[in-house]
């Protein structure tokens, strides 16, 4: 009798998990629960840090690693046997005392100075997240004043605001130049280190996974609203685009990936539902 495969779902959470108005998830309780009862691991992929992942995570996915910052670093929740370290071992790694840390991304540091040097490449003032004040970065992306300090203490990437004068074409030319790379999101530009990326850390998950369980396949769901979750829809079997209010995001519409029917929390819990249960 052939086995039925492993499940294994990545997740955006701002705009896909998390609703864009309120950042709340109450919708998708019911099946993130039920997904837990049922041990399918539900890996947040995001650009929030880990201290914002940490704050969310004990609703979200308690006991599942998650890829933060863009794809800048993989956390392995200590103990968890079900994901092969070894296949990671060519990163570096940091232990502490809840995680291995594997870095794919640059350090903050470096983020910063890039910052610095592409605004001069472009000749332009560029603000990122280490410039603005916590009442600023409040006004910015909604953010309860309370939750602004988890967003600031960035690990890997510098987040900022891209002026609508600057075009995506000498952009891209000067992160090139500078050895980094950009994602490019709803509210903010992301500075990134050349080897992070939401792909290539949703791929090394899928890896570990497998490496545990040779014999056995593994199917793939992922859920994103916005091009920076680009990288990880295309590195699953089922990508899930979540829409906004006016609908899917442009960049991700026509591409013949399946749609959630709502925006928000409420779309995800019916598009995991449905995937699920082989409507997908």
């Amino acid at each position: 009798m052939a086995t039925s495969p492993a499940v294994l779902i990545f997740t955006d959470l701002d705009g896909t998990l998390l609703n864009t108005d309120d950042y709340r998830y109450d919708a998708a309780l019911p099946v993130l629960q039920a997904l837990h009862q049922q041990q399918i691991p539900v890996i947040p992929v995001t650009s929030k840090t880990h201290r914002e992942v940490a704050a969310l995570r004990q609703q979200i996915a308690p006991h599942d690693p998650f890829i933060v910052e863009n794809g800048s670093a993989i956390f392995f929740p200590k103990g968890d046997r079900r994901f092969d370290r070894s296949v990671v071992n060519h990163l570096p790694t940091d232990v502490t005392e809840a995680f291995q840390v594997c870095r794919l991304g640059c350090t903050y540091d470096q983020a910063r100075r890039g910052l610095v040097a592409l605004s001069g490449l472009l000749n332009t003032p560029l603000q990122g997240f280490g410039d603005l004040s916590a009442t600023a970065l409040q006004e910015l992306t909604g953010l309860p004043l309370d939750a602004i300090p988890l967003a600031q203490a960035r690990e890997f990437t510098e987040p900022f605001v891209m002026p609508k004068t600057i075009h995506p074409d000498p952009l891209n030319a000067a992160v090139q130049q500078l050895g980094m790379g950009v994602v490019v999101g709803d509210r903010f530009s992301h500075l990134i280190g050349p080897h992070a990326g939401k792909g290539k850390a949703v791929r090394l998950l899928i890896a570990a996974y497998q490496s545990v369980i040779p014999d056995q396949s593994i199917h793939t769901i992922g859920l994103g609203n916005s091009p920076n979750d680009l990288e990880m829809l295309e590195a699953v079997d089922l990508p899930i685009v979540i829409p906004g209010s006016a609908g899917p995001h442009p960049a991700l519409s026509d591409r013949g990936w399946q749609i959630a029917p709502e925006a928000g929390s409420r779309g995800w819990a019916i598009a995991v539902q449905r995937a699920l249960q082989g409507d997908g």
